[in-house]
C-alpha cells in the first residue's frame, strides 16, 4: 500500500468521466487502500480514483470517524439542499460556498462486489456528491456560481501549485489503458 500524487487541477484525468469497474480483484482491493492511506495524509475527508490518476469509479471517504469506500456509485438525492464551503485536495487551498443536496444516498459496491448503500447527511451527503462529480469529470468549482467562478480561476492562475505537473511511471505491464 502507498501514498500516491494527488493530480492537481489540469490534468486531463480530472476532467475525464471514470470507467465502470468491471473486476472486483487483489488489484482494486490495493486501489482502496492506497486511496485510503493518500486521503489520510493529505488529509482529507474524501478521495476519488481520479484524483490519483486512476480512471475507475472508487471513491472513499472518512467521515466522522468512519472511512469506507464505494465502487461504481449512484446517487439519490433530496430536494432539500444545505449551504457550505467546500474545497478539492486537487485544488488545494481553495474553498468557496456551494449548496449541495442536505441528504444523499448512494447505492453502489463493496471491494468484492456485494451491493451497498450509503445514506448519510450533511457533511457525509456533501462528501458523497463531491466524489462522485469527480468520477463524472466534475470539479466542485464548474458547480460554482458565475461570480464565484471568476474568483476561483483567478486564485487556481495565481496558486504557487498551477500549472505543476505530476511525474507518473508507467507499467510495461498491460492494464487495459488503466493507470493502476
Amino acid at each position: 500500500m502507498a501514498v500516491r500524487p494527488i493530480r492537481l487541477f489540469g490534468d486531463p484525468v480530472l476532467r475525464t468521466p471514470a470507467e465502470p469497474v468491471t473486476d472486483f480483484d487483489k488489484e482494486l482491493r490495493v486501489l482502496i487502500k492506497d486511496l485510503i492511506e493518500t486521503m489520510q495524509d493529505a488529509p482529507g475527508v474524501g478521495l476519488a480514483a481520479p484524483q490519483i490518476g486512476v480512471s475507475l469509479r472508487v471513491f472513499v471517504y472518512d467521515v466522522d470517524g468512519v472511512v469506507g469506500h464505494l465502487v461504481n456509485p449512484s446517487l439519490d438525492l433530496s430536494e432539500e439542499q444545505q449551504d457550505g464551503d467546500e474545497g478539492c485536495l486537487s485544488l488545494p487551498g481553495l474553498s468557496y460556498p456551494l449548496k449541495r443536496a442536505k441528504r444523499a444516498v448512494a447505492k453502489g459496491f463493496n471491494e468484492f462486489g456485494e451491493p451497498v448503500i450509503l445514506e448519510g447527511s450533511d457533511l457525509l451527503a456533501r462528501c458523497v456528491q463531491h466524489e462522485t462529480d469527480h468520477l463524472d469529470g466534475v470539479l466542485f468549482i464548474d458547480r460554482l456560481d458565475p461570480e464565484q467562478r471568476k474568483l476561483a480561476m483567478r486564485a487556481i492562475r495565481e496558486a504557487e501549485w498551477a500549472g505543476q505537473t505530476v511525474r507518473v511511471k508507467t507499467s510495461p505491464h498491460p492494464t487495459r489503458g488503466k493507470a493502476l
